[in-house]
């Protein structure tokens, strides 16, 4: 039996894979089919009707989930086509709140974009406008029920991809709305706050917490120190706000930006990358030879954590004591660096610059704050990074490329693969050898941990033993693979689990690409690069050669796992209800 048929669409001849759908034959054919509530991987349920075609068939089909067969003929322009569609987008628009320009997707929201191709100049229906209320208790993630088309992407994300099902569809007929059960706002829910649902949304209905107007304050203030860290996947994602291809590092531009919103310093969260891989890799070492709990599960994705907290609070102990880079260079900056530079911390304002959401509700966390001050005191996203950037008149393209600031700008290879998935994993790997033995191996580009597939094991011999390791990115591959561990079908000494799909590369609070780029482009990968080119171009690589932190650990922490690094630098968990207010 052939693997293809062929069919006919718009009198063109196409050879399509069996199982395909009429979408994806029109498009290896070059033929562009609208659509709106299609994601591909994601939400595939031909709920917009925007991608109807002729089949032959009595009504119209939905081309995303219609599929080929041989002799197929399939027409996807004609009078009819053409006025369902723009019946369908004026029925829509007729009952969305159209405050287009004052809406955080202007100029990048899908609805407008398929108002202007449609060339839609009046609306014929006049619908009744909804009135929800907003949900904006949660710390990272705010829910505008009336900007919101019903197409389920954001369901289906959370649902299919992180299995956290924190909003479903609620309701019938025009009362259809998405929230979540009992209509709770999003923070008494299993949300974890991983802002996937921002991203996958075409309109404005779910957008991040703003932190812009309190960091515009705080750089006001002339009373106060006022410190920028950015984590690795920024560089790698920001450029395409302002027009670079997607994949592009722009990290000197980045920090001659900050530097000119009026930062005091602008530091690089990479430093404490390598600071987390040198507690991290210490940590395993001594539950490796100490008979401790494993596998050791990493600690840096705060949306991870939460979902360990709801879901898998049996398995709160495997995580490590680390805290996250974030939250680790805080407690540093209002310790070590306040001493260093004879700074009052309660003077020092730390704004850490995010690809994540769930950082928000991270800096909120009463158990960060071990100097006495909250280690973070705002987060931004790349998003809004690019807000002030943009607000503040700051022609980035044009700006010289400029460096971190020292003394804690320092950073290795190790600790800017920590955007990417599989990059916690390496960096901990490549200084593995030297936390069992003094000495350094060979292995600087442990590739068997990179890549997007969902979950990647591996063995290696380090030092005469072996270590088996995983990764596991995205939350409904964490899941598979923590039920694994927890039934004893899989043992691991180590395991890293991002909560984005990717890593941080593809958080929540990166640039948003429409549905026409993510259904052609694999961001993962492409952002990935970015990161992978930074480590190749940097000339330590290993985050125990970083000679800033060998300084601290001299000056202040005196070793790794010391009592003072435990009180700093690491922190406890809690067990969560999944819905503590149902009861």
């Amino acid at each position: 039996m052939s693997e293809y048929v062929t069919l006919t669409i718009d009198g063109i001849e196409v050879k399509a894979p069996v199982g395909s759908t009429v979408l994806e034959a029109a498009k290896s054919a070059g033929i562009k089919i609208p659509t709106l509530c299609f994601l591909k991987d994601i939400n595939e349920i031909g709920a917009c009707r925007m991608c109807i075609v002729d089949v032959g068939a009595r009504s119209l089909q939905a081309a995303c989930m219609y599929p080929v067969s041989e002799g197929l003929k399939v027409i996807t322009n004609s009078p009819k086509i053409r006025e369902t569609r723009r019946v369908t987008l004026e029925l829509i628009l007729s009952t969305h709140e159209k405050k287009c320009l004052t809406c955080v997707r202007n100029r990048s929201c899908e609805l407008q974009k398929l108002a202007s191709d449609f060339n839609l100049k009046d609306i014929r229906f006049e619908g009744e406008m909804p009135n929800f209320p907003i949900d904006d208790l949660s710390p990272s993630i705010v829910r505008d029920p009336n900007k919101c088309i019903l197409c389920r992407r954001c369901v289906s994300v959370c649902k299919n991809v992180q299995t956290v099902s924190a909003i479903e569809t609620n309701e019938r007929g025009f009362r259809t709305i998405v929230s979540s059960p009992f209509n709770m706002p999003l923070k008494d829910t299993p949300c974890v706050n991983c802002g996937q649902c921002i991203t996958a949304c075409p309109v404005g209905a779910l957008r991040e917490k703003s932190s812009i107007e309190k960091v515009w304050e705080a750089l006001s203030r002339k009373d106060i120190h006022v410190i920028a860290q950015t984590a690795p996947a920024v560089r790698a994602a920001i450029g395409e706000e302002f027009g670079y291809p997607i994949g592009t590092p722009v990290t000197g531009k980045m920090v001659a930006a900050i530097k000119k919103l009026g930062f005091t310093k602008v530091f690089d969260t990479d430093t404490a990358a390598d600071l987390t891989i040198m507690e991290e890799g210490t940590e395993l070492v001594e539950r490796i030879k100490n008979n401790g709990k494993l596998p050791l599960i990493t600690s840096c994705s705060p949306g991870w954590i939460k979902f360990c907290e709801h879901f898998y609070p049996d398995m709160l102990d495997n995580l490590s004591t680390c805290k996250s880079p974030q939250n680790m260079f805080g407690a540093l900056l209002k310790s070590y660096y306040a001493e260093k530079m004879g700074l009052d911390p309660s003077k020092i304002f730390v704004v850490s610059i995010m690809p994540c959401t769930a950082k928000k509700y991270e800096a909120q966390r009463p158990e960060l704050a071990s100097t006495g001050y909250p280690d973070i005191d705002e987060v931004l996203t790349t998003r809004e990074l690019a807000e002030m950037i943009m607000e503040a008149g700051i022609d980035f393209r044009n700006l010289e490329d400029e460096s971190f600031d020292d003394p804690m700008g320092e950073a290795t290879g190790a600790g800017v693969i920590f955007g990417a998935t599989g990059g916690v994993m390496e960096a901990a790997l490549r200084s593995l050898p030297y936390l069992l033995t003094g000495k350094d191996d060979d292995n600087i580009d442990i590739n068997v941990v990179r890549g997007v597939e969902g979950i990647k094991e591996a063995e290696l011999e380090i030092a005469g033993m072996k270590v088996r390791a995983a990764v596991a990115h995205g939350l409904g591959n964490a899941r598979k693979l923590l039920d694994k561990v927890r039934s004893g079908e899989a043992s691991y000494h180590f395991i890293e689990i991002m909560a984005c799909p990717g890593g941080c590369v593809c958080g929540g609070g990166q640039p948003i690409q429409p549905a026409s780029v993510r259904n052609e482009i694999d961001l993962k990968a492409e952002r990935a690069k970015a990161i992978y080119q930074e480590d190749r171009n940097l000339s330590l690589r290993r985050s125990h050669q970083n000679p800033r932190v060998l300084k601290m650990y001299e000056e202040y922490f005196e070793k790794p796992g010391s009592h003072k690094s435990h009180k700093l630098l690491h922190t406890h968990y809690t067990a969560r209800e999944i819905y503590p207010e149902a009861k």
